[in-house]
C-alpha cells in the first residue's frame, strides 16, 4: 500500500446562511420573555444600543428612529470616555493579556449576582422532608441507615419503585432483609402518609387510619377487592362484602380524600408562567391583533456612538470597532422588527381563518395547515412554524398556544371538514349526555356521531379520542343502581 501527499484544486457550490439571516431566524422563534432577555444582554454587551425613552409605538424601518438624546447636557464627553476605556481594554486583550480588566470583571460579577438574586428559592424536597423526620426518631444505626437509603430511592410520587433487595444492593454495606423490612415500616410511618408504598394498593391502605370512619370496610374493599373495584364490578364487590350497593358507594366516596401521589406536594417543579405574545380582542365589530410589547425594552442606535464614529476618522482601529458595533446593533433592530411584522401577519391570517372558533368555541375550530398561511403570505412554511413556536395568544376563549389553531380534520357527509379537536369535543358531549346506568359503547358513540353530525368515524378512532380525553370505558363509567 502506497501513501503519498498531494495538492488538489476543487470547485464546489455550497449554500450557507449569512450570520444576519441566522440571527433573524433565531429571534423569530423566540417567545417574548426570551427575546427580552436577549435584548437586555445585547444592551450590556453593545455600546451602540440604547433604550429609547419614551418608547415609540413601533420600531423604525431601519431601527434607528429614536427621541433626542442628551447631546447638550455634557453627558457626551462622559460616554465617550467610558467607550474609549472599553476600547483600551479590548486592545489590551488583543495584545495577549491573560488578565481580565477591572471593568469587565465587575460587569461579570454583577451579572452573576443578578443571576443569583433571580434564582428561585430552595424548596424542601420529599427526601429532605422525610430525612428531617428520621433525625428526630431514636433508631438503631443499621435501621437508620436503611431508612435513609429507602427515602432517597423514593420516586417523586412517594412510592418505592424498586425492591428492598435492590435498595440494599446499592448501599455501601448491604443489610439483611429483616433490617430493610424494619426500615420500610419506619418510612411508611412518616408524614405524609402513604410514602414508601410499593404499589398503589399499599399506598391507599397506608392512608386509612384506625380512627377513620368505616376504616374496616375501606381496608377490606382495597385489600380484598382492589381488582374488581378498578374494573367497576361493584355488584360482585357488594355481594362479597355483604352490603348493599348504595352502602358500597358511601364507602367509595370516603376514599376520595386519599392521594395516589402522596409525595407530589414536595416534588413539584417550579411554576411556569405564561405571558402571551399576542392579544386577540374584540374591537369595534371585529377582532384586532395586538403584539404584547409593553415589557419589551425599545432599543435604538446610540446617538453618541454615531457622533463618535464621525469624529474617529483619524483612528482606523476605533472607527472599525465602532462600525462593527453599529452594524451588529442594526442587524438586531432589523431582526426584531422583522419578527414583529411576521408574527403579526401570521396571527392576523390565523384570526381571519378561525373566526368561528373565536365567536362560538372549540366545536367550530376548522382544520388548518401551516402551508395555507404560508401560501397566502408568500413565505416559507418553516417561517410560519418558527413564528408560532412556543408562543401563546390571549383570546376571548382563553390563553392558547398558537399551534392550537393548526389541526387536521375529518370530512362529514355534507362535504364539510371538522377539526379533530371539534370531533373530540363532540365525543365528550355525547358521553356527558349518556345514561350513566347504561353508558354508550365506543361503537354506539361512532353511530351517534354519524347520525347527529354526519361524521363517519371508525370505532377505533372513537376509542383513541376517548383515551386522549381521559374518559374511561363504558364498563368503568357505569353507575350501578
Amino acid at each position: 500500500m502506497r501513501l503519498e501527499l498531494g495538492l488538489n484544486l476543487k470547485l464546489s457550490q455550497q449554500l450557507r446562511l449569512a450570520p444576519q439571516i441566522i440571527q433573524s431566524i433565531e429571534i423569530l422563534q423566540l417567545p417574548a420573555m426570551d427575546l427580552r432577555e436577549l435584548i437586555e444582554n445585547e444592551l450590556q454587551e453593545n455600546e451602540a444600543l440604547e433604550v429609547v425613552e419614551p418608547a415609540p409605538e413601533t420600531y423604525g424601518e431601519n431601527g434607528t428612529e429614536r427621541t433626542a438624546s442628551q447631546e447638550d447636557d455634557g453627558s457626551f464627553e462622559d460616554d465617550a470616555e467610558r467607550v474609549l476605556e472599553r476600547l483600551d481594554d479590548l486592545a489590551s486583550a488583543e495584545r495577549g493579556s491573560q488578565y481580565q480588566s477591572r471593568g469587565a470583571a465587575q460587569e461579570a460579577s454583577d451579572r452573576k449576582l443578578e443571576a443569583m438574586q433571580n434564582a428561585p428559592a430552595y424548596d424542601t424536597g420529599l427526601a429532605e422532608h422525610l430525612a428531617h423526620q428520621l433525625e428526630e426518631l431514636d433508631l438503631e444505626p443499621e435501621v437508620r441507615m436503611a431508612a435513609e437509603a429507602i427515602v432517597y430511592n423514593l420516586a417523586d410520587t412517594g412510592l418505592l419503585p424498586c425492591s428492598l433487595a435492590e435498595v440494599s444492593t446499592g448501599m455501601d454495606v448491604p443489610l439483611p432483609p429483616e433490617t430493610m423490612a424494619a426500615a420500610l415500616d419506619v418510612v411508611q410511618s412518616l408524614e405524609p402518609r402513604g410514602v414508601g408504598a410499593r404499589d398503589l394498593q399499599e399506598c391507599l391502605l397506608l392512608q386509612i387510619s384506625d380512627d377513620c370512619e368505616d376504616a374496616h370496610l375501606k381496608r377490606t374493599l382495597i385489600r380484598d377487592h382492589y381488582d374488581d373495584l378498578k374494573r367497576n364490578k361493584l355488584p360482585r364487590v357488594a355481594r362479597a362484602m355483604g352490603i348493599e350497593i348504595s352502602r358500597l358507594y358511601e364507602v367509595m366516596h370516603g376514599l376520595a380524600n386519599l392521594s395516589t401521589r402522596p409525595g407530589a406536594m414536595y416534588s413539584a417543579g417550579p411554576i411556569r408562567y405564561i405571558r402571551p405574545d399576542v392579544v386577540i380582542e374584540w374591537d369595534d365589530g371585529n377582532y384586532a391583533v395586538r403584539l404584547v410589547n409593553d415589557h419589551m425594552p425599545r432599543v435604538g442606535l446610540s446617538h453618541n456612538v454615531r457622533r463618535m464614529l464621525e469624529q474617529s476618522r483619524g483612528d482606523p482601529k476605533v472607527r472599525e470597532y465602532l462600525k462593527r458595533k453599529i452594524d451588529s446593533a442594526k442587524w438586531l433592530i432589523e431582526a426584531i422588527a422583522q419578527r414583529q411584522s411576521t408574527l403579526e401577519r401570521v396571527v392576523k391570517e390565523i384570526v381571519a381563518r378561525q373566526r368561528d372558533y373565536l365567536d362560538f368555541g372549540v366545536n367550530h375550530l376548522r382544520p388548518l395547515k401551516m402551508q395555507e398561511i404560508a401560501d397566502v403570505l408568500g413565505i416559507h412554511v418553516s417561517t410560519v412554524s418558527r413564528a408560532i413556536s412556543d408562543k401563546h395568544a390571549q383570546t376571548p376563549r382563553g390563553i392558547v398556544p398558537l399551534k392550537f389553531f393548526f389541526t387536521g380534520g375529518t370530512e362529514n357527509e355534507d362535504g364539510g371538514v371538522e377539526s379533530r379537536l371539534s370531533v373530540k369535543e363532540r365525543v365528550r358531549e355525547l358521553i356527558d349526555e349518556e345514561d350513566k346506568h347504561n353508558p354508550l359503547s365506543d361503537d354506539e358513540v361512532a353511530e351517534r356521531l354519524k347520525e347527529r353530525f354526519g361524521l363517519d368515524i371508525a370505532r377505533r378512532t372513537v376509542t383513541k379520542y376517548r383515551k386522549a380525553l381521559n374518559i374511561p370505558s363504558s364498563r368503568q363509567r357505569r353507575v350501578w343502581a
